[in-house]
């Protein structure tokens, strides 16, 4: 296995049943989801020696249907950022552009699968990160509708925006992942059998878009850096000859989604995060009389500086005098963005806009200015409000040779539609 990337954390043979449809198959696992016996740290000195005694519902799914699993990929810590440099155990690079950063948060799963140290991977998608790492990388993403997979066993970051989903190096491999991972599980609430529907998701991966209606978010195109919307304008003609058809679509919430998202995931954050103390999760540390200094200590040691942050801005927009200015309006704007997202359905099969504003950024460069990253999240994080699905697959890349990404997002429940429209390009 190579090791050039850092994708991965821990390297850890877990192997499944002999027979299944992934026998033969290696799929990576991002290291917030749990594996019982290997230690699962999200990227942070927090958990550095934490071991499960369980597998998550994804994982025990994959080891039934005959995978093997090679190691644990890092990530951003506790999924926090977009580039895979927030890592305790250091950055990844990217195989498909070295010296550039391979996406977040999931850039480990994303890496390891780009480099073929890995046939496929899971990754964790809560504004983007499943979406963003793909399209970086040059692979397939897909983040499904909130409730499709289960997410039990894995460590939230922001319980209502968050999705496990599939990376692989094509449409057809990311959907038979999702195959074996999609469906309700008893142990989480959340999760709902999805509409009856002929066919598996692979099958649905047939590459015939004819007939396919295909509308485009002005908002979520203008602005884009010059070189992505050329790449992306090209993808869409290639749809177009293959018989698809465009229109034009408004979706004027989406302006306030970046802020609308970070709001709310830095305040589910705050609160989830609170358990990693010491005394249930973390290092023991030394205690003193005063159980608040021991506490402020154990979390300064254990949590890098982004979390901090977010565990902070969250902290501050749920407390008295400040919840209702910060939080509910975030939660109005959602509710909006969810409206105008169902409206241009109605009209449209799928909605298509370039995955990311920007190509890869080079390692290290939006590391002093947290702001660039987040805005970087603008055409991902308003699916997650919307609780849609949404794939990324590979458009193209620019004159220097860095991935691009197109974006198709779908109705609730209705990954195969983004499925057929993503495999005629990948």
């Amino acid at each position: 296995m190579s090791t050039d990337y850092n994708a991965y954390i821990t390297e850890s043979s877990i192997t499944g049943a002999e027979d299944g449809p992934l026998d033969g198959t290696t799929v990576a696992v991002k290291d917030n989801i749990s594996t019982a016996g290997v230690r699962t740290t999200c990227g942070s000195k927090m958990l550095d020696d934490y071991v499960p005694p369980y597998d998550a519902t994804v994982v025990k799914r994959l080891l039934d249907a005959g995978a093997t699993i090679p190691g644990k990929t890092n990530m951003d810590e506790f999924g926090m950022g977009t580039t895979t440099e927030t890592s305790a155990f250091g950055p990844v690079e990217n195989p498909a552009a070295p010296g550039h950063v391979p996406g977040g948060s999931s850039g480990g799963s994303a890496a390891a699968v780009a480099a073929g140290d890995a046939d496929v991977a899971l990754g964790t998608d809560t504004g983007g990160s499943i979406r963003c790492p793909a399209a970086f990388c040059g692979v397939v993403g897909i983040k499904p509708t909130y409730g499709l997979v289960s997410r039990y066993g894995l460590v939230a970051y922001a319980n209502s925006l968050e999705q496990i989903g599939p990376i692989a190096p094509s449409v057809e491999d990311a959907a038979a992942l999702l195959d074996v991972i999609a469906g309700p599980d008893e142990r989480d609430a959340t999760t709902r059998e999805p509409p009856a529907s002929a066919g598996s998701y692979a099958d649905a991966a047939s590459g015939d878009v004819e007939g396919l209606d295909i509308g485009i978010p002005t908002e979520l195109v203008e602005g884009a850096d010059e070189e992505v919307v050329q790449t992306f304008w090209d993808a869409i003609e290639t749809l177009e000859a293959q018989g698809a058809s465009t229109h034009a679509v408004e979706l004027p919430s989406v302006e306030h989604a970046v802020e609308a998202y970070y709001v709310i995931a830095m305040s589910e954050a705050s609160s989830n995060l609170a358990r990693f103390d010491g005394v249930r999760y973390g290092p023991e540390g030394e205690r003193s009389g005063d159980w608040n200094e021991s506490f402020a200590a154990i979390r300064e040691e254990g949590f890098g500086e982004e979390v901090k942050r977010r565990i902070l801005l969250g902290t501050y927009a749920l407390s008295a005098g400040y919840h209702d200015k910060y939080y509910k309006k975030a939660q109005d704007a959602r509710a909006w963005i969810q409206q105008d997202f169902d409206e241009a359905l109605e009209n449209a099969d799928v909605l298509a806009s370039p995955t990311m504003p920007v190509p890869p950024m080079e390692l290290g460069e939006s590391l002093s200015d947290p702001m660039t990253m987040y805005l970087a999240d603008a055409n991902t994080t308003p699916v997650n409000l919307a609780n849609l699905p949404a794939i990324s697959v590979p458009a193209g890349e620019t004159d220097d040779g860095l991935p691009v990404g197109l974006q198709l997002v779908g109705g609730a429940f209705d990954e195969r539609t983004i499925i057929r429209a993503g495999s005629a390009l990948a």
